[in-house]
């Protein structure tokens, strides 16, 4: 059978994937870490929303690229046209070794975490469960079998649990803003943390935003499914833009609601702030309630990353740049049934290695680079021949360049501090290690294309 994946998602669909892929585990698990690196509620909120800036920019950017190239494998295809097929491989081999499987360990865990607390197994402080391990792998073997089975189950369970994500945090949104406390007085959204730095570090405040911009990753994913999108030259500018703004939206409405609970003393050293949070507005039961709430969020970023990250994979394979297995479609279900079975397994090897605070910082340093490769093809592609998208870039050239200077300052700052130094090293290092790779293939590429058929 060839290798073509079949168009069959629609604009909600697509939404639903920009959506529930970017809303997930950081928005109830982060905000902690985040408050500990500034010194107030100001701060914090200013760094949500340059955050939320920093990636409509980007989303902006792509949605003019995939307007003209409506591609499967998004940000690969973008980088490929653009730059050449070295970056491009660069960004398929980190999507394999790194990325993804970085990326679903991280949803995973925050998964499992809820799923132990809901269920009422607590551990001493400091006190690592081993079952959170398990429970995260698992997650990532169960979704990976789904989207193996086929698009029309992936997008269902995108678009259900999007629904119940977005439903859930809507309302303690409202109950927070509006319906006040359970037995307690409201927060001032304006306050500073007594046990805090007094002054805002520009090392502090790059930490802060590669720790917002985890929680945004995701906006450019569905870019990836783009040869499976419907019209995807009108579709798939609307949900870029849209849905990015929907998120922005979402999570700053959702501080303002933690800050009005919780005092932000309380808020740095509350790792689970939402069932925190919930519980102050209507009681224990509140815990059960949004606990159940972030297991359904967490699954549904868990399956959008694996219906997005292994086209990637795909697409690379297709273009001989993987082992060709890895661009094989399901004879039956129409899946890159390889690339999940392979990206699946690596990331529940993943789930062991690394704490969750570590998971995200490795997927947004290791995302950030192409990210910023993708947006600025669009200088070299508005001077080519041909090149024809459906929709231009608001507030070009502004707007590609903003995202390229802020991106290149959050992957130098982290050499700024020496407990994220070496770590953000060795993924720079990892990303390098693919070029000898890519020479071996393309010589031979070149060795096949020379023997007569």
């Amino acid at each position: 059978m060839a290798n073509v994946l079949p168009r069959r998602i629609a604009f909600w669909s697509a939404a639903a994937i920009l959506v529930g892929r970017t809303i997930g585990a950081g928005i109830f698990r982060s905000p902690a870490s985040i408050v500990n690196q500034l010194p107030a509620t100001l701060p914090v909120l200013g760094v949500w929303v340059a955050g939320g800036v920093l990636a409509l920019c980007g989303a902006l950017t792509l949605a003019e690229i995939a307007g003209a190239f409506p591609q499967t494998g998004g940000v690969y295809v973008f980088i490929r046209e653009g730059w050449g097929k070295l970056p491009a491989f660069l960004y398929g081999w980190s999507e394999l070794v790194i990325i993804r499987a970085a990326s679903f360990a991280a949803v995973s865990t925050a998964f499992a975490e809820y799923a132990l607390h809901v269920l009422g197994r607590t551990m001493p402080s400091g006190t690592p469960d081993p079952w959170v391990h398990y429970v995260a792998a698992g997650a990532i073997a169960v979704i990976g079998a789904l989207n193996y089975r086929g698009v029309r189950w992936g997008t269902l369970m995108q678009n259900s649990t999007t629904l119940i994500k977005c439903g859930g945090l809507l309302i303690l949104i409202f109950l927070a803003l509006f319906m006040g406390t359970h037995g307690a007085s409201p927060q001032p959204i304006v306050s500073a943390s007594p046990d805090a730095p007094a002054n805002v570090g520009i090392v502090s405040l790059g930490l802060a935003l590669i720790s917002v911009l985890w929680v945004y990753n995701g906006w450019a994913d569905v870019s990836l499914v783009a040869g499976e999108v419907k019209d995807p030259t009108r579709n798939l500018p609307r949900v870029l833009i849209l849905g990015t703004l929907f998120v922005i939206a979402i999570y700053v409405l959702a501080n303002i609601a933690y800050f009005k609970i919780l005092p932000i003393q309380v808020l740095r050293h509350s790792p689970l702030v939402a069932a925190d949070v919930a519980e102050r507005l209507v009681g224990p039961w509140g815990v059960v309630a949004i606990g159940l709430v972030v297991m359904f969020s967490t699954l549904g970023t868990l399956n959008g990353s694996m219906l997005t990250g292994p086209r990637a994979v795909w697409a690379m394979a297709n273009d001989g740049l993987l082992f060709k297995r890895l661009a094989n479609v399901h004879p039956r279900y129409e899946t890159p049934h390889v690339a999940i079975v392979v990206t699946t397994v690596l990331g529940m090897l993943f789930v062991s290695l690394r704490s969750f605070e570590q998971l995200a910082a490795t997927v947004v340093t290791a995302s950030l680079p192409f990210y910023a490769l993708a947006v600025s093809a669009v200088f070299v592609l508005r001077r080519r021949a041909g090149y024809k998208p459906s929709f231009r870039t608001i507030g070009y050239p502004v707007t590609p360049l903003l995202f390229i200077a802020t991106t290149l300052y959050l992957l130098i700052a982290p050499f700024a501090n020496p407990a994220t130094c070496i770590p953000t090293a060795i993924i720079f290092l990892i990303i390098l290690a693919g070029i000898p790779l890519y020479w071996t293939v393309a010589r031979a590429q070149r060795r096949d294309a020379q023997i007569p058929a």
